[in-house]
C-alpha cells in the first residue's frame, strides 16, 4: 500500500516546486525558476499556465515518468473550505481560471494537476489550501457589521506539523490541541482543536504579527488618516499593506537572513524592529492560549523563520512558561500533499467534493 506513486506540482510566485513520491518517501525533486526575462512573473496568474505545463512536462520527460497513480497541486485562492484533500473538478478549475477569490500562483497548482492527470489517466487533487476555514461562528465577528474575519493561514504546513507533533506525543489528532505558530514571509498564529483550525490570525492583510512585507494588525485610526491624507487608491493601499511593509518597509529587505546579519554587526534599527516582530507574535500566540483556556497539548513553531535560533530562542523566552513548544522548522508543503492524497488511496480518508 506504500507504492502508490503521486507527482506533485507546487506553482510559487518565482519558482514552480515538482517532485515524484513513492509512498511517502521523495524519489525526485526540482525547483523550477522563473524571472522576469521569460515574461511568467509579471503576466496575469492564468497567462503563465502554458509556461508553466511546459516546465513540468520537461521535468517529467527528462525523468523519464511513465506512470503516476494520482497527481496533486497547491491548492489555490478558492472559497472557505473545511480542511482535507479534494478532487479537482471543473467548478475548482473555473474559480481558479476566473481568480474568482484572487490572483496566486498557487491558483494553477490544481488546473495543472487535472491537466496531467488527464495525460496519466488519474485523479487529480489537492490539500488543505490557504482558503481552509473552520471557524467556530463566534470567530468571524469583528466587530463592525459588514466586515467578517476572514481564516487565511499556512493551513498546508500548519495541519501537516499538527498530525506530526500528534504522532509524536503519541496522540490522535483528534484529542489534541495546538497552538501553531507558521513564521514565514508571513506570519500565521492558529489554534487547533482536534486538527481544525477554529481560530487564526490573518496571514494576508488584515490581523497577526507584522511579518517580511506584511503589515499585520494597524492603528485604525492611523489607517484612516493614511488611506484618506495620501489619496492612495485601493490597489496600492492592499500593495502597501501585504507587499511594502513590515521589514521591508522599516529597513528595506525582505529577506530574513539579511535581518540576522544586520543584527549580527550591530544594526540598532534591524534589532528593534526584530524585538517588535517578537513581541507582536508572541502576543497573539499568548492570545490563543487563552483562547483554549491554557489546555494546550503544545505550542508549534514552523516555517522557514523557526530555522533561526536567534529568533526561536527569544518567543521560547516568553512562551516556554505557559505551554510546552515544539519545533519543526521549515516548510513540509511537498510531503503535506504526498500524504494528504496517500490517505485517500489508502482509503483511510475519503476526498471531498468542491
Amino acid at each position: 500500500m506504500q507504492n502508490f506513486k503521486i507527482l506533485i506540482i507546487n506553482p510559487g510566485s518565482t519558482s514552480t516546486k515538482v517532485a515524484l513520491f513513492q509512498g511517502c518517501q521523495i524519489i525526485i525533486s526540482q525547483t523550477i525558476g522563473h524571472t522576469d526575462q521569460d515574461g511568467s512573473v509579471s503576466k496575469k496568474v492564468i497567462d503563465q499556465l502554458g509556461m508553466r505545463e511546459k516546465a513540468v512536462r520537461n521535468f517529467i520527460d527528462e525523468n523519464l515518468i511513465s506512470g503516476v497513480d494520482a497527481v496533486v497541486g497547491r491548492g489555490g485562492l478558492l472559497k472557505p473550505l473545511q480542511g482535507g484533500t479534494y478532487r479537482v473538478n471543473a467548478n475548482m478549475c473555473r474559480d481558479l481560471e476566473e481568480a474568482r477569490y484572487g490572483e496566486h500562483a498557487s491558483n494553477l497548482g490544481p488546473i495543472l494537476a487535472r491537466r496531467f492527470g488527464d495525460i496519466f489517466h488519474v485523479p487529480a487533487y489537492i490539500v488543505d489550501p490557504v482558503t481552509v476555514d473552520e471557524y467556530e461562528p463566534s470567530s468571524r465577528i469583528s466587530g463592525v457589521p459588514g466586515i467578517e474575519r476572514k481564516c487565511r493561514t499556512h493551513a498546508l504546513n500548519i495541519k501537516s506539523v499538527s498530525r506530526r507533533c500528534a504522532k509524536d506525543l503519541g496522540k490522535d489528532i483528534e484529542n489534541t490541541t495546538f497552538i501553531v505558530a507558521h513564521l514565514g514571509g508571513g506570519i500565521s498564529v492558529c489554534a487547533l482543536e482536534g486538527g481544525r483550525i477554529i481560530d487564526s490570525t490573518d496571514a494576508l492583510l488584515g490581523e497577526g504579527p507584522f511579518s517580511m512585507e506584511r503589515a499585520g494588525t494597524l492603528p485604525l485610526a492611523g489607517v484612516v488618516d493614511f488611506c484618506f491624507d495620501k489619496g492612495f487608491s485601493k490597489k496600492e493601499v492592499l500593495s502597501l499593506f501585504s507587499k511594502q511593509s513590515g521589514f521591508k518597509g522599516y529597513i528595506g529587505t525582505d529577506r530574513f537572513t539579511d535581518v540576522l546579519d544586520r543584527i549580527h554587526t550591530g544594526d540598532k534599527q534591524a534589532s528593534r524592529i526584530f524585538e517588535a516582530m517578537v513581541m507582536q507574535t508572541v502576543k497573539w500566540i499568548g492570545g490563543m492560549i487563552a483562547l483554549v483556556k491554557g489546555k494546550t497539548d503544545a505550542v508549534i513553531l514552523t516555517g522557514g523563520m523557526a530555522n533561526s535560533q536567534h529568533l526561536t530562542n527569544a518567543l521560547y523566552t516568553h512562551i516556554s512558561p505557559l505551554a510546552e513548544v515544539r519545533l519543526y522548522p521549515g516548510e513540509f508543503e511537498m510531503e503535506a500533499l504526498a500524504e494528504g492524497v496517500l490517505r485517500v488511496l489508502q482509503k483511510s480518508e475519503a476526498s471531498l467534493e468542491y
